[in-house]
């Protein structure tokens, strides 16, 4: 088993055209044709969780924080991230990052929260605008072939429901001219044929794959498509609201989450005095979804990372509880290892024993 062939099965579940534009997720250092020999998981790369993966004999890192977001001059022991991208060539360990893709997705870092809340009738906070819709007109007798092939490379979905398409039947003209192979019709003659107009929808990350397969299983030689920018909503992006199955009080739901997620205390704007049903989370720094949490009638907020001003934006519309970032993303370390131990069994999957949390509470 190769490096490659979990990344790329890591890439089916959070595809990297889905990080955010800051971000550096995939394979950092190494080789996608080095021999698997272990898998560490962690969140963060750091010294200690190298020595952690040298002595558990794994070659392969997966982390949820990048080791690298912007340049490095220099790579050596004198500071951090340099010296663990040394040490990490040195002992031939390869380092992937599955971060914001992960986020963005909603069986990610956010899902997860959400599991451990027990939230229902769950929805994006702020959804990605990346949909695109596909046009191609098909002779009667091939429809069936070249909407099973854009189904097949990714096309079709929305939300939870796959293969949607719609189809209207019309006539289509061409005129072929010398040097054409035309599929019917003859050089030089008018042709008319009984086509359909096929439309389906897709993300954007999709569009080469889908119109590669389209052309392959179409029968014509000059394939007549349209692709559209959509305004449409998808099923991807920041956050996620849901609601629990009953109400609670701020107090009881806030010992709760303190239990939930193993945290002596939790940063948070003034109670409100109301039940809390409706909950908005985001793990890691989320103090950007605070208006998208508010409109979607959040009683409570959970990420990380808000400034001291930020905490008056929540202008007592909402509830707003920091539980700090590294304890709002501990359980995506589950989650990854979850994610390859029901596709991977030849090779030891192991979870880091190191907390990486750089913030100490005294």
């Amino acid at each position: 088993m190769k490096v490659k062939d979990v990344t790329n099965y890591l890439e089916t579940i959070a595809p990297l055209q889905l990080q955010e534009e800051y971000d550096n997720a995939g394979l950092i250092i190494g080789d996608g044709n080095d021999r698997i020999k272990g898998v560490l998981i962690c969140l963060d790369v750091t010294d200690e969780v190298l020595n952690e993966a040298i002595n558990l004999k794994c070659n392969l890192i997966i982390a949820h924080h990048p080791l690298i977001f912007s340049g490095i001059k220099k790579i050596n022991h004198s500071s951090f991230p340099s010296s663990c991208v040394y040490k990490a060539i040195q002992n031939g360990i390869n380092i992937y990052a599955i971060h914001t893709n992960l986020d963005n997705v909603p069986q990610g870092v956010n899902g997860k929260i959400a599991d451990i809340l027990n939230l229902n009738s769950r929805e994006i906070l702020k959804p990605l605008n990346n949909l695109l819709k596909l046009v191609v007109f098909v002779p009667n007798n091939h429809l069936d072939s070249v909407r099973d092939a854009v189904f097949e490379a990714g096309g079709g979905h929305i939300g939870l429901y796959s293969n949607c398409s719609f189809t209207s039947e019309g006539l289509g003209t061409f005129l072929p001219k010398d040097g054409a192979e035309p599929f019917s019709g003859k050089l030089n003659e008018l042709s008319t044929e009984k086509e359909q107009k096929f439309e389906t929808i897709l993300p954007n990350f999709k569009l080469h794959e889908v119109i590669s397969a389209m052309k392959l299983s179409h029968p014509y030689e000059e394939v007549a498509y349209d692709v559209y920018p959509l305004l449409n909503s998808s099923s991807f992006g920041s956050g996620l609201v849901g609601d629990l199955d009953n109400d609670v009080s701020e107090l009881e739901f806030l010992s709760q989450l303190k239990s939930k997620f193993h945290i002596s205390s939790i940063r948070h704007t003034q109670l409100l005095k109301r039940k809390i049903k409706r909950v908005a989370v985001c793990g890691g720094s989320g103090s950007f979804l605070l208006p998208c949490a508010i409109s979607k009638n959040a009683d409570i907020f959970i990420t990380s990372d808000f400034k001291y001003h930020q905490f008056f934006d929540a202008n007592n519309q909402i509830l707003v509880a920091d539980i700090g970032h590294y304890e709002s993303e501990q359980f995506t370390i589950d989650l990854i290892g979850d994610i390859l131990m029901k596709k991977f069994t030849n090779f030891a999957i192991r979870l880091t024993a190191v907390n990486t949390n750089p913030i100490n509470y005294f």
